[in-house]
């Protein structure tokens, strides 16, 4: 390809989390390079970020062995897809945005196509399988990580591997209100952005707010879900939870898209594991996180995790090789437990002060000098689309 024609860029995301990283990059190559052509595999942000939306992930990010396979032939006619498409358009770089399951056999595929493959936010090997380092070693022209400690994990692979500092900590500061207050009696309910998480995890936390109430009787309630469709899972849910439970009279309202102004508004919270952990701490709002999976996922996760890296799961604790926010897993998941934990965590409890300073020094970690990882990640992809480009 010629060096004078404009770059053309694919990210790929297939679930909530890396659609907001890959909504920032796109807005950081545009920044650095205003004449690049942006397409791929995302939702709702990166479409507002004008990627051109090849594929809509918005639905795809299910977790476990039964939900994989119930979309399986979905996932297969949507990797064909982006294969002959990719083969068709010739894009310079594509970046993949963590998603491994998936990506890792998209990455695969695209290499035997010529295709640079940039891999933006490593996948989890350090806890799921370390064999597939050979292989993003094979396939990906660089790896850009987002946690330090994940530099020394691929050591050895021969894969290049920047560490680039959390896109989060860029997007959490932008959207910070300085006019909004903590609520001290007000307290946030996440229980997922998918419908295996929120099924899952909604009931016990109902009932431990419940159980908070009892001993708060000024406190109040907000779900926030990520979008309608969870949102229409959680009203559904909580409506059946209404006719089991009639003497349920919980102050608790459910809202959409508000998520990130509660974790500015809000004393406390309980959370699903997962990115939003990471979210919430930058926001300085004190969790407790829980997790269930399908019971026969859970007992396959079992026999490939002997041990948790750094004994734990949430992404928070893993970081800072501590507990930072309590964390409940499978059976550990009860009501009694969520609300033990929670009540250490409010204004003036047990575990707050030292939770504020663990999250405060966990924002010193992820940074990565002065520039934002989302720009960081936007050079070194422009740069392998030079590389095409040469």
């Amino acid at each position: 390809m010629s060096q004078g024609k404009s770059p053309l860029v694919w990210i790929i995301a297939g679930e909530a989390s890396g659609d907001l990283y890959g909504a920032q990059l796109a807005r950081d190559i545009r920044e650095k390079d205003p004449s690049s052509s942006i397409a791929g595999m995302g939702g709702v942000k990166m479409r507002e970020a004008g990627v051109d939306i090849l594929v809509d992930s918005s639905e795809l990010g299910v977790i476990g062995v039964v939900e994989v396979l119930g979309m399986l032939f979905r996932f297969i006619s949507i990797m064909r897809f982006l294969v002959r498409k990719a083969k068709e358009d010739r894009p310079d770089v594509v970046v993949l945005i963590d998603y491994p399951g998936f990506n890792i056999r998209l990455a695969k595929r695209l290499s035997k196509a010529g295709i640079k493959v940039l891999w933006y936010i490593s996948p989890q090997v350090w806890v799921w399988r370390k064999s597939n380092i050979p292989k993003l070693a094979k396939y990906c022209r660089k790896l850009i990580c987002i946690f330090p400690f994940e530099v020394e994990v691929y050591k050895g692979s021969g894969l290049e591997v920047e560490f680039v500092g959390h896109p989060l900590l860029e997007v959490v500061e932008k959207r910070r209100d300085n006019s909004v207050a903590r609520d001290k009696d007000l307290f946030l309910l996440l229980p997922g952005s998918r419908r295996s998480e929120t099924k899952r995890l909604l009931y016990p936390m109902l009932e431990a707010a419940e159980l908070l109430r009892e001993k708060h009787p000024g406190m109040r309630f907000v779900i926030s879900t990520p979008r309608e469709k969870v949102l229409s899972d959680v009203e559904k849910d909580l409506a059946e939870y209404r006719e089991k439970h009639p003497s349920f009279t919980l102050p608790l309202s459910v809202e959409c898209g508000k998520t990130a102004f509660y974790m500015q508004k809000c004393c406390a919270g309980l959370a699903a594991s997962g990115t939003v952990t990471v979210e919430c701490a930058m926001a300085g709002l004190p969790l407790a996180v829980a997790y269930r999976l399908n019971p026969v996922t859970f007992l396959l996760a079992r026999l490939v995790i002997r041990k948790l890296f750094r004994n734990a799961f949430t992404m928070p604790n893993i970081i800072m090789d501590k507990v930072v926010f309590e964390e409940f897993l499978q059976f550990q998941v009860t009501p009694e437990a969520l609300a033990e934990a929670a009540e250490k965590i409010l204004p003036g409890g047990s575990r707050r002060e030292q939770v504020e300073k663990d999250m405060e020094e966990m924002k010193k970690v992820l940074s990565c000098g002065s520039e934002s990882a989302g720009m960081n990640a936007a050079k070194a992809a422009l740069a392998v689309a030079a590389e095409s480009r040469a």
